[in-house]
């Protein structure tokens, strides 16, 4: 069989000869480099384009109209004006066609607008890693050579205010099966001081699977009770969210009193993460590995009978020199033997908390950046930004989730349906 020969790309053929003078990357990169000159032209021929778009519409309306009411003068090009804009090749002059009547409004380059589209997201995309105002405007300058300053970056942030007030009062799906709550800890300036506060993360699986953010709130650090913990509930099921399977927390005091007032059907887990966590604090580095080992038949036992031997068996061995770690686990026992009403798939989905611990990690070190937040908004700024640049990982259901799913339809009927 004989192939037919391949046509020459009019394109490709054009694209050579703009290149055959190109010598170095410079060429084609620099401050007038042919990257920059495409893109200066293309705009210009684009603008031009609408404005001939404009044009028309204008003679169609005229002939429309009844010839009393025919302007006597119709409108037509005025030449162009110059305006320098930023961009992702650096400043850019452009030539902005007119109109004679002076009502044309491009919509590529919008008037009073000084920064093409897609810099206005690399800005966001480097306020979401953490970088300060003056730190993006460093970057900007040296990878693009765009002199953009601290204040006008700080005016495209702000511009998120609007969104992120949007984002905390969205509706919400009726019902999550698994809730995760927990919290970070940030300095703010609250009245001219700095004052650490808990930023409360609350995540939820939905039926499918994946993860969500709920919503954050911001509250004195490690002093919240029961009255916080009922506005934050009562802020969700305004919002559309009817039940809660599960609700997995580090031990927040007045959580569970808050939850059974408004979703008394929720059972309430304590992070298994958290607790071993906590428990070694109490040990030092040379026997962390061996008591951490000694923990898992605990909360890994299959009934939990089998459990309460195990935490029997770990009390006569570690007590001696460690007596606080079985007694964390006798005082939160009663927030901990729900896990043990559940096969091994709901289990492993609930105590280890994978989906929250990898989240807050991130967010972590994002936070980490800022010494002391101005007010509690850049907070939420901030951290709505960063997790919006983290969820775009969040393309699959979590692990373990498919096999957990049927268990939950039987175990609560009449409340998971799939």
């Amino acid at each position: 069989m004989v192939r037919k020969k391949k046509e020459p790309n009019r394109v490709d053929e054009m694209l050579d000869e703009l290149l055959a003078d190109c010598q170095t990357p410079e060429d084609i990169l620099g401050e007038s480099g042919l990257l920059k000159q495409l893109s200066k032209r293309l705009i210009e021929r684009a603008l031009a384009g609408e404005l001939n778009h404009h044009l028309k519409g204008e003679q169609q309306t005229e002939l429309d109209e009844p010839p009393s009411q025919t302007p006597a003068c119709g409108n037509s090009r005025n030449g162009y004006s110059k305006k320098t804009v930023q961009s992702d090749q650096g400043e850019m002059d452009l030539a902005i066609p007119r109109d004679r009547k002076g009502e044309f409004e491009p919509i590529l380059v919008p008037k009073h607008q000084r920064r093409l589209a897609g810099l206005d997201e690399k800005i966001l995309l480097l306020y979401a890693r953490g970088l300060s105002t003056r730190d993006i405007s460093a970057q900007l300058e040296e990878l693009y050579g765009v002199n953009i300053s601290a204040s006008l970056i700080s005016e495209v942030t702000d511009s998120v205010s609007d969104e992120v007030k949007a984002w905390q009062v969205r509706p919400l799906e009726e019902v999550y099966p698994i809730l995760y709550l927990d919290a970070l800890y940030v300095n703010i300036k609250v009245s001219g001081r700095v004052s650490k506060r808990a930023v409360y993360v609350v995540l939820g699986i939905n039926r499918e699977g994946n993860k969500e953010l709920l919503g954050l709130w911001i509250g004195e650090a490690e002093t919240e009770g029961a009255k916080f913990w009922l506005k934050v509930l009562t802020d969700l099921k305004n919002r559309g969210l009817k039940d809660i399977l599960i609700a997995c927390c580090d031990g927040l005091v007045g959580f569970p009193q808050a939850i059974e007032t408004l979703y008394p059907k929720t059972q309430v887990q304590l992070c298994i993460v958290h607790l071993i966590r906590n428990c070694l604090r109490y040990v030092p580095w040379k026997d962390a590995k061996a008591v951490a080992a000694d923990l898992k038949p605990i909360y890994q036992a299959a009934t939990l009978e089998a459990a309460e031997a195990a935490l029997d068996a770990f009390a006569a061995k570690w007590d001696a020199l460690y007596p606080a770690i079985s007694q964390i686990w006798i005082r939160h026992w009663e927030n901990i033997i729900p896990i043990f009403e559940y096969p091994m798939d709901i289990r492993k989905v609930i105590y280890t908390t994978n989906a929250i611990e990898s989240l807050n990690r991130s967010l972590r070190k994002v936070i980490k950046t800022k010494a002391v937040f101005p007010d509690e908004e850049s907070v939420f700024k901030l951290m709505y930004l960063a997790m919006n640049n983290i969820a775009k990982r969040w393309n699959r259901p979590i692990k373990d989730w498919k096999a957990a799913l049927s268990h939950f339809a039987i175990l609560f009927p009449g409340r998971f349906n799939y």
